[in-house]
């Protein structure tokens, strides 16, 4: 197992190489430093001098890859690629466009995301499982029917209209938590209640519907009418047998969508004006804070292939065929 896992690392380098190179060449070849200045700056009445100030101050008047004038190593070290991406190898994200230091903000804002995303996962995972049991079990009968149009319904209603509608009916008209905001402490909970509430509801449609899907799968099989022959009842069969061998294709959603739960929801953040990562990100955009947005971009790359990882490793925890291999 650690020789897997190691290799499966090995394997994951290469990947974050490319996909640092990759954002390099689109915030730095593509996007040019005096772009990104003039940008900051403003596109009228901007001086060459203020230009090359705030590259100056940046760090971004270095050559990218080659500094010819520079002595021995510092013709590495001292480029734009060697300073503002090599060091995200080491998560040193550096300072934000603004002065503030990334990682710091990084670490944070990360926990009003997780606070967000994981009660959201869970009960989310939990209510798509058991409709979609239920929708297997009652199968070909009127409650199945009944439950796949209001599946469809749910899919088809946009995620905005779940926000904006929970804020003004159980916010505004009702009154049982606030619209907005967010605090320390046990004191977040009644701020959270809505968006996981907003985030199970919105989800209930596509999740049990997939769910619903790799169920009935597994109950066409021969493993499932050998149970039914042995006497054992359909309620039986469908949690002891056919939820057990359906935990491959669970996993692969569930444990992948783990390390992206650090990243925040943009959308839902800042609707709720949640000082997550998501809304962190959004910000950074809307302000063109490229350092801030580089960081984010490679930090998303990391946490997914550590979630691949993870979804290999578990695996071999619930498919005996895995650990075999």
């Amino acid at each position: 197992m650690i020789q897997y896992i190691l290799r499966r690392i090995l394997y994951a380098l290469p990947i974050l190489i490319g996909v640092n190179i990759f954002t390099f060449i689109l915030f730095f070849v593509v996007n040019s430093p005096d772009d990104m200045a003039r940008m900051q700056l403003g596109h009228k009445h901007v001086t060459e001098e203020a230009v090359q100030n705030w590259k100056h101050q940046q760090g971004y008047d270095l050559p990218l890859l080659w500094n010819q004038q520079a002595k021995a190593t510092e013709k590495v070290t001292e480029t734009i690629f060697y300073q503002k991406s090599l060091s995200l190898f080491l998560f040193d994200f550096g300072q934000s466009e603004s002065g503030r230091n990334i990682g710091a903000d990084i670490k944070q804002r990360m926990w009003p995301s997780l606070s967000i995303a994981l009660p959201s996962l869970i009960v989310g995972l939990l209510v798509n499982i058991s409709v979609a049991l239920m929708m297997v079990l009652f199968r070909n009968s009127y409650l199945e029917f009944s439950s796949i149009v209001l599946c469809v319904v749910l899919m088809s209603i946009s995620s905005l209209f779940y926000i904006i509608g929970g804020q003004f009916f159980i916010g505004k008209l009702l009154k049982l938590v606030p619209i907005s905001g967010y605090d320390t402490g046990f004191s977040a909970i009644k701020f959270l209640i809505l968006p996981v509430l907003i985030s199970v509801v919105s989800g209930i449609g596509s999740g049990a519907r997939w769910y619903r899907t790799l169920f009935l799968e597994e109950v066409e099989k021969d493993y499932v009418r050998t149970a039914r022959a042995k006497g054992l009842t359909e309620t039986q069969v469908l949690f002891k047998h056919v939820l057990k061998n359906a935990m491959i294709p669970i996993l692969t959603g569930v444990v992948v969508v783990l390390p992206l739960l650090f990243m925040g929801s943009l959308i839902m953040e800042s609707f709720f004006s949640i000082p997550g990562l998501g809304s962190y990100t959004i910000d950074a955009i809307n302000r063109q804070d490229f350092a801030i947005v580089r960081s984010m971009v490679f930090l998303g790359s990391v946490l997914f292939i550590v979630g691949l990882i993870m979804t290999d490793i578990s695996y071999s925890f619930v498919d005996p065929r895995v650990r075999l291999t």
